[in-house]
């Protein structure tokens, strides 16, 4: 740690809800270094992180920026510091342009009007260092995919001079091409002096970018040190507090009838002639890149999107049906995990309770009136067969870590017992003990007869778990893989 320029030093910092969330963290930015922050969900990294960013303030504890006392009274005050924050949930405003987004406190303007072909000019080149150039400018955010919009929330953070920058989770929803792009703005970033704190549970990401490792556990710094000191397995345990395989063990998956098959399906540019089957008992993985067209195939599939042709059968023996919306696919026995729980998935005010009874209201109501007792009991059966960490079902679940609100609404749907399960991304933002909860949940759900269809960014987490591999580009399909068959 000698001759290191510091920039910001943490004292003694603790925070507390309704119960400690961090205790006496200490640790130090340096000049053009990276520190990686990791722990499980819920171990307080992005607590830490948001106290860093002016989001939130803390119960005590001392923070000196560059030589002074440092106490921002919001995001706005740290960023006109330098210190700026990639946050895990994004920042956008999808009623608006990718343009304005980017530049939203700095548009240019003349005569008291947006200059659009000066605020166009000046956001080609920033939406190109993250791989955005083939996208219209004018594009609405809401339009794009989690993906895409992921790339320009850390677009956003890359303009204009930053001192410390803040990453929680940047590659979450990204494959790897858009990682690279990441890791080279990183470097440059590097160069130029600049404090980062990535946060990850991508411990392989950790070793190629990071500098110093600091990993929290139940909101306590249990190692700040040197990231080449230790390897994978040796981070899982400090992070979890126990022994625990960075491997996991596929089981050998017994792979029965078709019940699902996608034939020639089509929507516009997004999916282009598409056809597929899935069996009982399979994992059917789907790979590409960020905007491919993996996410529309399945919302497709599941009726929340409509297609201009195409045909689906389900069930055993096939059957061709008509899914017009997701009350329909339901009905057949569809289920869909949307990559975007927080957006589309959970109702992040409401309890744990209300969240898996939603959409399962035959078994917690009767005559239109909820039994909150009902509620209760059924929440209390996923909460012990998941393992969701909560104090009770009536906890809100925004106030859950990642991998705890995952569950919750896996839960939702295991109470449908649908036979056919889409999951996009789901394991997005999660930690490696929750990732190998949902693996082994995955497994099971096969043992049963069930065909899962997953969508991942993460290649090596399809490999490891899935018994075929399809891979999408620009809209098609365009080849299939078994296992044994494939390599990255």
């Amino acid at each position: 740690m000698k001759n290191r320029q510091e920039i910001l030093a943490i004292h003694g910092i603790s925070k507390t809800y309704s119960e400690p969330v961090l205790v006496d963290v200490t640790l130090a930015l340096y000049s053009g270094k990276v520190l990686a922050l990791t722990g499980e969900n819920g171990a307080g990294k992005s607590t830490l992180a948001k106290i860093i960013g002016g989001l939130t303030s803390a119960t005590s504890g001392q923070i000196i920026y560059q030589g002074k006392p440092y106490t921002p009274n919001s995001r706005k005050d740290a960023e006109k510091l330098g210190i700026r924050m990639v946050m895990q949930e994004l920042n956008l405003l999808p009623t608006l342009s990718v343009a304005e987004n980017l530049f939203l406190e700095q548009l240019p303007h003349r005569f008291g009007w947006i200059d659009r072909k000066k605020l166009n000019e000046v956001a080609q080149p920033v939406m190109a260092m993250v791989g955005l150039q083939s996208i219209d400018p004018n594009t609405l955010v809401g339009k794009l995919g989690i993906g895409h919009q992921q790339m320009i929330e850390i677009a956003r953070n890359l303009i204009g001079e930053s001192r410390v920058l803040i990453l929680d989770e940047p590659t979450a929803m990204l494959s790897n091409r858009e990682v690279e792009l990441l890791f080279k703005q990183i470097m440059l970033f590097k160069a130029r002096g600049v404090s980062l704190i990535y946060i990850s549970h991508r411990l392989d990401e950790l070793a190629v970018i990071a500098d110093d490792i600091a990993v929290l556990r139940n909101g306590h710094l249990v190692c700040v040190d040197d990231i080449k000191r230790y390897n994978s397995d040796q981070l899982v345990s400090l992070m979890v507090g126990r022994d625990l395989k960075s491997s996991f063990n596929l089981n050998q998956h017994q792979v029965g009838h078709p019940i699902l098959k996608v034939k020639n399906f089509k929507r516009g540019r997004i999916i282009q002639d598409t056809s597929f089957t899935l069996h009982s008992g399979e994992i059917l993985g789907i790979s590409g890149l960020v905007g491919s067209g993996r996410t529309e195939l399945l919302r497709a599939i599941f009726g929340a999107d409509k297609i201009d042709s195409g045909t689906l059968q389900v069930g055993d023996p096939l059957k061709t049906v008509v899914i017009r919306s997701p009350k329909d696919a339901i009905k057949h026995g569809i289920a869909l995990v949307t990559e975007d729980r927080k957006g589309e998935g959970l109702l992040l005010p409401q309890s744990i309770a209300a969240n898996i009874s939603l959409g399962n209201s035959d078994k917690t109501s009767f005559l239109s009136i909820v039994s909150s007792l009902d509620e209760t009991n059924l929440a209390n059966k996923y909460i012990k067969n998941l393992g969701i960490r909560a104090t009770n079902p009536s906890q809100p679940v925004k106030s859950l870590s990642g991998g705890n609100q995952q569950k919750v609404l896996i839960s939702r749907w295991l109470e449908r017992d649908c036979q056919i399960i889409l999951f996009d991304e789901p394991t997005r933002g999660i930690d490696i003990g929750a990732k190998q909860d949902i693996y082994q949940l995955l497994n099971a759900l096969t043992a049963k007869g069930k065909g899962i269809v997953v969508v991942s960014s993460d290649l090596r987490e399809l490999m490891l778990i899935c018994d075929r591999i399809a891979v999408i580009s620009d809209g098609k399909l365009v080849n299939t893989f078994s296992r044994g068959d494939w390599s990255q």
